[in-house]
């Protein structure tokens, strides 16, 4: 599987599926406060599986398809993330678990 280079947040999807309708009407016909709808489109927030399926019940999507976003989203922003040198675990038939 190839990954998307630096895909957008979810925030910003969702914002083009909002159209002209506000934030604050939105986020009452989702029923949640104005301010987590708002956290979310500004990319301050992510996408909860909650907040997954209550978009895909609004927008008639699937939940997955606003939790993988997420998810590809974190995923790139955690690989761009300076991480320490990790030891490659190898496991033998036999249960051993060795260095790579």
């Amino acid at each position: 599987m190839t990954r998307m280079h630096n895909p957008p947040h979810p925030g910003e999807v969702l914002r083009e599926y909002l159209g002209e309708m506000t934030i604050t009407d939105t986020a009452s016909r989702l029923g949640v406060g104005r301010v987590t709808l708002q956290r979310i489109l500004t990319g301050a927030a992510g996408i909860s599986p909650d907040m997954a399926h209550r978009l895909g019940a609004a927008f008639g999507t699937s939940p997955e398809m606003w939790g993988g976003m997420q998810l590809q989203f974190d995923l790139y922003q955690a690989g761009m993330n300076k991480r320490p040198k990790i030891e490659r675990i190898v496991f033998q038939t036999n249960g051993a678990c060795l260095a790579a």
